[in-house]
């Protein structure tokens, strides 16, 4: 028999959680048509001696929503082994849209994940209204990758209810609308309905976006119309404020009928995670409720650097960043401005020396290599490495930007601050690594090798997850929760979203600045070492840590086959 592809001799880590095992693959067309000892020809044929091979990874949570209209390809996260991306998280959706809405949902996008408007604006059809012809739009685009979308709280508030959508709850009849009009875009392919709860959401007037304040039965009439559809109901919810009505808002999301997909952290100390552990468990476990997390898998957040004005807030050094960087950079080498600088941090300091000492504490140094550091101890933090220096902090960090011709990176511990905390929470059946954040506050932020941390660290370097199921996690776990059957294990059947991986090279490449947005806006990428190859849909999209130009994705959608069972 003839193949199109045949991969051979690779250990087969099938995403189902069982034990690798050495085979072949072949494959015909987009599906997996032969596992074990495949005899015959293939148009090509991938070596895979000494390497694993996966299913393609499944993200379920970035913002490419508007990305993929000038970025077909999709970086970064397809070169980190992710075949399926989930658009739409957060509320925050480009559809449905009437004509008239188009400037209101792209400067909601641009203040709340940090995406130009005008790129938005230009770098997108805008010929839909409904979630189905949004939809259709992005099939059109031909992105590299599978994607699927979420409908979102933001937009469809808007849609019913127009400018009282940010303050005012819905009447009896904007609340059924809301709930059936939820239901239509999962009934047109949406995957499922995403909110926010989050404080920090803010529209471009300051106010909190739509549905930042709904009430819950808004949510459980939505939740109910989701789920006779089988669709997910994503959201992050407002923790900072009150643990128990969100969780008890959790559960009865998931008692309306709907799977739910939250966003945790584990925190600084164990109380949040412990806490999480205990009543998401008791749902899971007591009523059967299918809630799951979704956490970034290492300490995750802000990078600061001479590319970006993410350290000092005072007038210096906001005109420091005001200029080009080749003019930042001559800024720093000059001694007057330097002075200038350090003083005016000092000042700064020890006006506020409580939050300065924190940011100086949680600001660590990527290191001088290829590969980001990301899991170093108190000593690689700024406020150590000046204590060592005999320095000001902002001095070491004016220092080593000097020293590096602006290239040193350090990243804001934010998110999962303690990783001890951290694996007890991913250790738990139900929160998922993840939150990756694509697409968004894409010059601040910079997490999108998730996957590639999963493997390398979690299962390669500490042995926490066993190669089984870290692949699950990142495979056929997500594609459960998104209800897709044929993706995330490798089987006979499936389709041909795949992974050769030399796990023993796997790992991040240190974060790049680049000014590849329209209009010329930068933003940080990051690479990887160590993929061999990936296939998405049978196509071979990526070959030694190289995307080739293909465009395999396919536009998954609630309505498909493998979707609807």
């Amino acid at each position: 028999m003839e193949y199109d592809i045949i991969i051979r001799g690779g250990r087969l880590v099938d995403g189902s959680g069982s034990e690798p095992v050495f085979a072949d693959l072949g494959i015909c067309g987009d599906i997996i048509t032969a596992l074990g000892d495949v005899e015959g020809s293939a148009k090509k044929e991938i070596d895979a001696a000494g390497m694993i091979v996966t299913p393609g990874f499944i993200d379920l949570h970035t913002h490419l929503d508007a990305q993929i209209g000038w970025d077909p390809m999709m970086t970064p996260v397809s070169w980190h082994g992710v075949t399926t991306a989930l658009l739409g998280n957060c509320g925050v959706t480009f559809a449905p849209c009437r004509p008239a809405d188009r400037e209101f949902l792209a400067g909601m996008m641009e203040t709340v994940e940090d995406i130009p408007k005008d790129a938005i604006l230009n770098g997108l059809p805008w010929d839909w209204e409904g979630y189905g012809g949004y939809l259709d739009a992005v099939e059109n685009l031909k992105p590299a990758i599978n994607v699927g979308g979420l409908v979102g709280h933001c937009a469809l508030r808007f849609y019913v209810m127009g400018e009282r959508s940010v303050d005012d709850s819905p009447s009896p009849e904007e609340l059924t609308q809301l709930a059936d009009l939820a239901a239509q875009s999962v009934a047109e392919g949406a995957l499922g309905f995403s909110t926010s709860r989050y404080l920090g959401h803010y529209l471009p007037d300051g106010r909190h976006v739509p549905g930042t304040h709904a009430q819950p039965d808004e949510l459980l009439a939505i939740a109910k119309g989701v789920g006779d559809q089988g669709g997910l109901m994503q959201g992050v919810m407002n923790f900072e404020t009150d643990h128990h009505s969100e969780i008890q808002l959790i559960g009865d999301k998931a008692r309306a009928g709907a799977r739910v997909l939250f966003s945790a952290g584990a925190g600084a100390d164990s109380r949040f995670s412990d806490f999480l552990k205990e009543n998401i468990g008791s749902m899971r476990d007591a009523e059967g409720l299918d809630i799951n997390a979704v956490t970034i898998p290492r300490s995750g957040g802000f990078v600061s650097s001479l590319h970006n004005a993410l350290f000092i807030k005072s007038p210096e050094w906001k005109a420091l960043f005001a200029q080009p960087f080749a003019d930042r950079l001559a800024a720093i080498n000059d001694p007057g401005t330097m002075a200038a600088l350090i003083s005016e941090a000092e000042a700064a300091s020890e006006a506020d020396p409580a939050r300065y000492a924190d940011l100086f504490g949680r600001l660590f140094w990527m290191g001088d290599g290829t590969k980001p550091n990301y899991v170093q101890g108190g000593e690689g933090c700024l406020a150590a490495l000046a204590r060592e220096a005999g320095e000001h902090p902002a001095a070491t960090w004016l220092r080593m930007m000097r020293e590096s011709d602006g290239k040193a990176l350090f990243t804001l511990r934010l998110f999962n601050p303690n990783l001890d905390h951290l694996e007890d929470l991913i250790k738990t059946d139900w929160a998922l690594p993840g939150l990756g954040d694509a697409g968004a506050h894409v010059g601040q932020i910079m997490d999108c090798g998730w996957a590639t941390f999963v493997l390398s660290h979690w299962h390669r370097d500490t042995g926490v997850y066993s190669l089984a199921e870290a692949v699950r996690r990142i495979t056929s776990a997500p594609a459960r929760i998104l209800n897709i059957q044929d993706r995330g294990r490798l089987a006979v059947g499936m389709k041909a979203d795949i992974n050769v991986i030399d796990l023993a090279r796997l790992s991040e490449q240190m974060p790049e600045f680049v000014y590849d947005f329209p209009g010329g806006a930068g933003r940080f990428i990051q690479r990887a070492e160590g993929y061999r190859a990936t296939l998405c849909n049978g196509a071979l999209i990526l070959e030694n840590d190289e995307l080739l130009g293909t465009r395999a994705g396919k536009v998954i959608r609630s309505t498909d086959d493998a979707v609807r069972v």
